[in-house]
Order: C-alpha cells, then structure tokens, then sequence
C-alpha cells in the first residue's frame, strides 16, 4: 500500500472500472491516508478516524468493482455486505456484530494462505520424506562393523524418490494414520443463530477428540493429505489468529451495500421503525466499539466503511443524523452511457469481449466481433436499461448471453470454426426481443 500515490490508485482502478472519477479519486484519498496515519507518532495515529464514504449511484455503475478492487489493491480484509440482511436487537435474524466477526475470519483465511504459501515447500520435502518411510520402512539397527552396508537402502530411498516426483509411483497404494475429526450434528435452527452453533461445535469438537483410522489411499492422495498435515504443523496459528486482528483493527474494509434499504423515509410506527434499530445498532461499530469473536476482541475504530445505494426513493439526509456523520464522504456515480458500455466491452483487462473470446477459444472457436457490432450491442443495452429497469452494465451480460447463444449452445460441434459479429447479426439477433416489449421484459 505504501507503494501508490492517490494517482497511482486511480490508474490501478482505471484497468477494471470504467468512469467514476469522483468515486475512484475518493477512496483513492481514503487508502493513501491510512498509509499516511502509519507514518504519524502513536499518540496521535489514534486520534485520526477513517473518513468513511457513501456512494450514490444506481446499480451496476462500478460502485462494488471499485471497492474490491481497492481491497484487493492494499491487501486489506475485505466483505461487502448487505444492510437490508440486518436486523435491530431483539428480532430474529443477523447482528451486526457478525460484520466484524465476518471479517476477521476472512483475514484468519488470508493470512493462513499467505502463511501457507510460505512453508509450502518445506512441508512438501517433510511430506515426500513420511512418505518415503512408508514405502521404504528404515532399516532395523546394525552392528558397527556393518555399517558399511547401510549405502545400499540409501541409493534405494533416493531412487524411490525420483521415481515419487516423476509421479510413476502415483497408482502404488500405501496406508495412512488419518485422524478423524468427531464434529457434533446441529442443535440449532433459528435464523442468524449460526455464528452460536458454529462456536458450539468448534468447542464441543475440542471435547471430543478425532479418532485415528488407518485409510488405504493412492500415493497422489497420499502426499496431499500428508503436505496439509505438514503444513499444520508448521504454521503457528495463535500467531496468525494475533496478526489477523491487527489487520482488520488497522487496514480492514467493509462494503456496506443497499444502505438506503435501512434509511426511514417517514417517522412513525411500522417496518421503518426496525429500519431505524438497525441504524442505531450500525452506529457503535462504524464509530468505533470492540467486538468479541472466536480470535479474540477487535476494536473497529480504524476499519473503512464504504455504503452504497441507488437512494431512488429515500436520500442520504433520511439516514439517523448520527450515521450521516460518520460518512462525511459522498460521492455520486454517473449512469452509463452509451460510450462507456463500448469502453466496458472493450477497454478493461477483463472486458466482456474478451472473457468470451477466451471462453470460446477452448471449444476452438474465434469470434471476432466488428466496431459497429460492438456500437450496436452498447445501444441496445442504453436503450433497454431505458425502457425498463436501469441495472447498468449487468445487462450487457443479458445482451452478449443471448446473441451468443446458438454459438454457445452447438460450440462442441463447431470446433476449427471462425465468427465475425457485425451489426447486422447482433440487429439480427436482437430484433424480436426488442420490438416486443413484453418478451423482452422476461428476455433481457
């Protein structure tokens, strides 16, 4: 993270996200300060809060791509969640403490895989040795003076071994000590009670040792199940569960999608009155409280919250005037044009032409799509997001799955073959669907 200026950031969004400078250039701001904050003295590093950031924008304009991406970027723990999945205390459903608890477990996952990646190697030579010794028990002790003698199963290990990695030895069977572990069956049903349940068998299991069962299995098999075992042993987890919280105390992200789903649009009794608890219940976290889970306590006062929301019936000033606070950022997302649906075709390192390209090059099939095709298939999704609901650039998706279908469908059959897509097969393939409007409700 230290390696990009807000620039840099921006140019890094630019390859996956078309437009959106105002969004790109805000949380490009938000990342380049927290490296900033690590630069400062101690005392003061925590007095300096995340300014947290709410995007407007109808959906399917880049605001999720542009935080993932972001997250990605910096190495951060990162989940998006949906506001409107949330409930107030009291209710039957998710906490919102389960935010942080989601979190930290992602960041539990991601540095083990770091952690794992690390010692990989090591486990797989302590991996092929276990293995080795069970297809080539060590000799029994000799006397001293036939010592000499021992070279001979030496020379017979190392050729055992080669042949291991050549992987002629892959169908040879061999038995393994496989420890089994007894997880107790649920005993909770309730909705949002999953975290409880999850933490009850985790500790009944501890109670419950796994039992050991000899397995017979594939030395392919065999040599995977032994680099996990390795692996585990070589990873200290209580250190991972340490810097796991750290991460998420000092660099992690929450997406908040759909925030205006909870945003009360008139004061009275009713739904928004729960809408309003959930409110009040988001509020300590994103201010700043300690959460337990399973890893230890974890302070969210330095965690990022981006909320986004289309906001078509409610607004920002709807939200409990203690949150509007605490996301003093605001940004709004422009609708797509007609030109930035031919830029996301085109432009980004995984544009949809070329996803398809490459999908349909493992059937050996090319297709090669002409500039006023690709004028044509971005005016027709302008043009349907106009007539019905505006869901951005998902509906190229729904556009490019129905102009390729037949060549999707009979792809094993058309093998060696060659496809150029002009305007005139994308008007061909499209013409019903858009003159009648109600199949093109159920079409596209």
């Amino acid at each position: 993270m230290s390696n990009y200026t807000p620039k840099q950031i921006v140019a890094e969004l630019d390859k996956y996200v078309i437009g959106q400078s105002a969004a790109k250039h805000a949380v490009a701001i938000a990342l380049r300060t927290r490296w900033r904050r690590q630069q400062l003295s101690e005392d003061l590093r925590d007095e300096v809060t995340p300014k947290n950031i709410i995007m407007i924008g109808p959906t399917g304009v880049g605001k999720t791509e542009i935080s993932r991406r972001l997250a990605k970027l910096s190495q951060a723990p990162f989940i998006k969640v949906e506001a409107s999945k949330f409930t107030e205390v009291g209710y039957v459903g998710r906490d919102v403490e389960s935010i942080v608890r989601d979190l930290t477990q992602f960041a539990v996952n991601m540095l083990k895989e770091e952690r794992t990646h690390v010692v990989r190697e090591k486990a797989v030579y302590q991996a092929e040795e276990r293995l080795l010794d069970l297809l080539l028990p060590p000799p029994p002790p000799r006397p001293s003076y036939e010592q000499s003698a021992e070279s001979r199963p030496t020379d017979t290990r190392e050729r055992l071994r080669s042949q291991l990695k050549e992987g002629r030895l892959d169908d040879r069977q061999v038995e393994l000590d496989v420890k089994e572990k007894v997880m107790p069956v649920g005993v909770i049903s309730n909705v949002g009670m999953e975290d409880l349940e999850m933490n009850l068998k985790e500790m009944l299991s501890g109670i419950f040792p796994g039992k050991h069962k000899k397995r017979k299995v594939k030395v392919r098999d065999a040599i995977n199940i032994l680099t996990e075992e390795e692996v585990q042993k070589l990873i200290d987890m209580d250190e991972v569960f340490k810097e796991a919280i750290t991460r998420v105390e000092q660099s992690g992200i929450v997406f908040l999608d759909e925030i205006d789903k909870i945003a009360s649009r008139e004061k009275g009794h009713g739904p928004d009155v729960s809408r309003e608890g959930v409110q009040r219940d988001l509020l300590p976290i994103v201010e700043g409280t300690t959460v337990t889970t399973k890893y230890g306590p974890v302070r969210t006062d330095h965690i990022l919250f981006i909320a986004a929301g289309a906001f078509h019936v409610s607004k920002p000033s709807d939200l409990i005037p203690e949150l509007q606070g605490r996301f003093p950022i605001r940004v709004e997302l422009d609708s797509l044009k007609e030109v930035d649906f031919i830029r996301i075709l085109t432009e980004p390192r995984n544009a949809l032409l070329k996803q398809y390209n490459a999908m349909l090059e493992t059937e050996g099939i090319e297709l090669k799509f002409t500039e006023d095709a690709i004028r044509e298939i971005a005016s027709t999704a302008v043009a349907v997001n106009e007539r019905m609901e505006n869901i951005g650039a998902r509906r190229l998706f729904t556009i490019m799955e129905k102009l390729l279908d037949d060549i999707s469908f009979n792809a094993p059959d058309l093998s060696g073959k060659s496809y150029n897509i002009d305007a005139a097969y994308v008007k061909e393939r499209l013409a019903d669907i858009i003159k009648d409007q109600d199949l093109s409700r159920y079409i596209l």
